[in-house]
């Protein structure tokens, strides 16, 4: 299970490696539902990414992948990805696995893919910590 405490520290490291790169970004962090635990959006984010990190995070949990392999499979030839349902095709979700078990997962948004990837890596590495 993943408790309020693990979503605030794992949002604070996001937060953290966004803040040292001068990224404005959101955080969602979701169960392993795909229900937000937390949503954070940094001083200056865009407030059209706050829905895109969420959907970040509950595409991450509900396939139990992170975003850029959606992301990949569109640059590689299959935008029929695209219209999948719960499927957002951005870098930016990946799931957050404790002992093994998917517990939640960490969207964010605000950036390019490429740097949102970076931060939601960032929030997740704090979930063993």
């Amino acid at each position: 299970m993943l408790t309020l405490e693990d979503a605030r520290r794992i949002s604070l490291a996001a937060q953290r490696t966004a803040a040292e790169n001068k990224w404005n970004v959101v955080v969602a962090v979701v169960d392993d539902g795909g229900y937000l635990i937390s949503l954070e959006r940094m001083d200056g984010t865009q407030k059209g990414s706050v829905q895109v990190a969420q959907q970040k995070a509950r595409t991450a949990i509900l396939f139990k992948r992170p975003t850029k392999a959606f992301e990949d499979m569109v640059l590689q030839g299959r935008p029929v990805m695209m219209t999948m349902p719960d499927v957002i095709c951005l870098e930016g979700g990946v799931p957050l696995i404790r002992d093994g078990v998917y517990v939640g997962a960490i969207g964010i948004s605000g950036v390019k893919s490429s740097e949102d990837g970076i931060v939601a890596a960032a929030g997740a590495a704090a979930l063993g910590a």
